[in-house]
């Protein structure tokens, strides 16, 4: 089941997204088939990110890629909030 996944860090500059991109990039890691929408949206230190995984399971495989790049950064992305998609509408 395919499940929704919002991050609303503490503080999460635009300058640390493209660091963090630019590392998931660099382990081959950027574009994982099981994440089916990634939206990076917000401004100044506020930027937020809102996933669609296929499941929990792929995020946390995804996460072990992901997860030790924020440390390294000294970012903290915040408890996510996690609920299984009911719908998504594309045009």
């Amino acid at each position: 089941m395919a499940i929704g996944m919002y991050f609303n860090p503490p503080s999460f500059s635009a300058a640390q997204y493209e660091e963090v991109d630019a590392a998931l990039e660099e382990a081959g890691a950027r574009t994982p088939a099981e994440r089916t929408v990634h939206v990076c949206f917000g401004e100044g230190d506020n930027l937020q990110v809102f996933d669609v995984w296929e499941s929990q399971e792929d995020f946390d495989k995804f996460g072990e890629t992901l997860l030790p790049i924020l440390a390294g950064k000294g970012i903290d992305p915040g408890e996510p909030m996690v609920a299984p998609v009911h719908s998504i509408i594309f045009p």
